[in-house]
């Protein structure tokens, strides 16, 4: 059955940069048929002589209507971890880490995963790169709650809570993307964790196996000081200009973070076509410094947003990271025009589009795409009024605005609740699996 949402604030992202104030998006079989203008709508004899019975027809009653936004680099699987030492200065080594060997197994990251979808999915998030690891779970998890997304399996040199060996997860990771390899929504990739926690030889294994999968290849890139000068003294290089010197820094590369770039990273990054994610709110969260992404936009280089895992950035939606990005690089640039909200908006979602490769179904409102949308109200208190739809997104929107979503076409929130799923549900059987690892044994308010 077609489905028409009529008199919405269209917001398109299409090449064009077309907004249409009062306008609508036909879509059927979980393609955008058509987005236009109300008036050619109501114009149109066809869209006047079929009934209610042939079509869907949803009224927007004014809310803006979205591309679904990209999230270019989370960890699912952390909800657990959520608030657990957020004030803590080494709260990798004293919190994560152990927890993670302690308490961390295949269930734990299905349901986390599932619950972490849903947070997404209410935020208007409808396409995630995911990085954790029992990734069979994570892609399984996904697919259930009906997003888009890669699953990445983290590969690390040390022994993991899922692999003891970085050759095991890359055998790991190789099943799973064989086994999705033809799915409409859910792909998955090898992620080596880092620069600085992988040798040169899993990099470039990793690298290979993407490639043959037509796989982004993910990582952590010059996020931690003490990375930058572990690659200083032991190369005389930055961490981007070994990713080159090693054969892996390329189109395919989507590098997390990017903090400590320097101009000749980003030159590089432009000349080999790398992308980035930027993840400011973890990143101003754990005081590590703002990504030069001003610098690196204007070189060209390909860059979205990423939320980072809820154990760092606490909250997995776009919206939030869409408005942290405009007020920190403002202040950062001492420029109150700098990164206007319409070039927000693109981050979160043609140009993460773009990073993973995706541009050409999602990212965009355009005919023939895939029909990933986000219908956010403009009823509430904070959405009134709407003199600019940029900025109403960037500065004045919530999560909690998001009103209807579609991913493929199939509409998994509707009236800020999911569709086939219950909340209540989800968190109760994560909390009981919780309860019978060491994060029950840890006081909950």
């Amino acid at each position: 059955m077609k489905t028409v949402i009529i008199n919405a604030i269209v917001v398109t992202m299409d090449s064009e940069s077309r907004v249409f104030d009062r306008g609508y998006v036909a879509f059927e079989n979980g393609r955008i048929e058509e987005a236009g203008p109300m008036e050619a709508l109501e114009q149109n004899p066809e869209w006047k002589g079929l009934s209610l019975k042939e079509q869907e027809v949803i009224d927007a009653e004014g809310g803006i209507l979205m591309p679904g936004m990209v999230n270019l680099h989370s960890h699912m699987g952390m909800v657990p971890f959520r608030g657990l030492g957020d004030d803590c200065k080494d709260r990798l080594r004293v919190f994560l880490l152990p927890m993670e060997q302690k308490a961390m197994d295949s269930e734990l990251t299905y349901l986390s995963t599932r619950f972490a979808a849903a947070e997404m999915l209410l935020g208007g998030v409808t396409t995630v790169l995911d990085m954790y690891y029992f990734e069979e779970e994570a892609a399984r998890a996904m697919d259930e709650m009906g997003l888009r997304g890669i699953a990445g399996e983290t590969i690390m040199e040390e022994p993991t809570c899922d692999s003891p060996s970085p050759k095991e997860a890359l055998k790991y990771a190789e099943k799973l993307m064989e086994r999705y390899q033809n799915h409409s929504r859910i792909h998955c990739c090898a992620a080596p964790h880092g620069t600085s926690t992988c040798s040169e030889e899993t990099l470039k294994a990793a690298h290979r196996l993407n490639q043959k999968y037509n796989a982004p290849f993910t990582l952590h890139t010059a996020e931690m000081d003490y990375e930058m000068a572990y690659f200083r003294e032991k190369y005389r290089m930055t961490p981007a200009a070994f990713l080159d010197s090693i054969g892996v820094l390329d189109e395919r590369t989507l590098a997390a973070h990017c903090i400590h770039m320097t101009e000749e990273d980003i030159k590089l990054f432009a000349a080999r076509g790398a992308k980035a994610a930027h993840c400011i709110g973890s990143n101003a969260k754990a005081a590590k410094g703002v990504s030069p992404v001003s610098r690196m936009l204007k070189e060209g280089v390909t860059v979205g947003l990423g939320t980072d895992g809820p154990a760092s950035g606490n909250t997995l939606d776009i919206i939030t990271q869409m408005k942290l990005c405009a007020d920190f690089h403002k202040n950062a640039t001492k420029d109150r025009s700098a990164f206007p909200a319409k070039s927000i908006v693109e981050l979160a979602t043609i140009k993460g589009a773009e990073a993973l490769g995706l541009d050409g179904l999602i990212g965009s409102i355009e005919t023939g795409k895939r029909a990933d949308l986000v219908l956010l109200e403009t009823k509430s208190v904070n959405m009134f009024p709407v003199y600019e739809p940029y900025s109403a997104l960037v500065y004045s929107a919530s999560p909690s605005n998001v009103d209807t979503v579609y991913v493929n076409g199939v509409c998994t929130v509707r009236n800020k609740k999911l569709v086939s799923w219950d909340l209540q549900e989800l968190k109760s059987e994560l909390a009981a699996k919780m309860n019978q690892t060491e994060f029950g044994k840890i006081k909950q308010f």
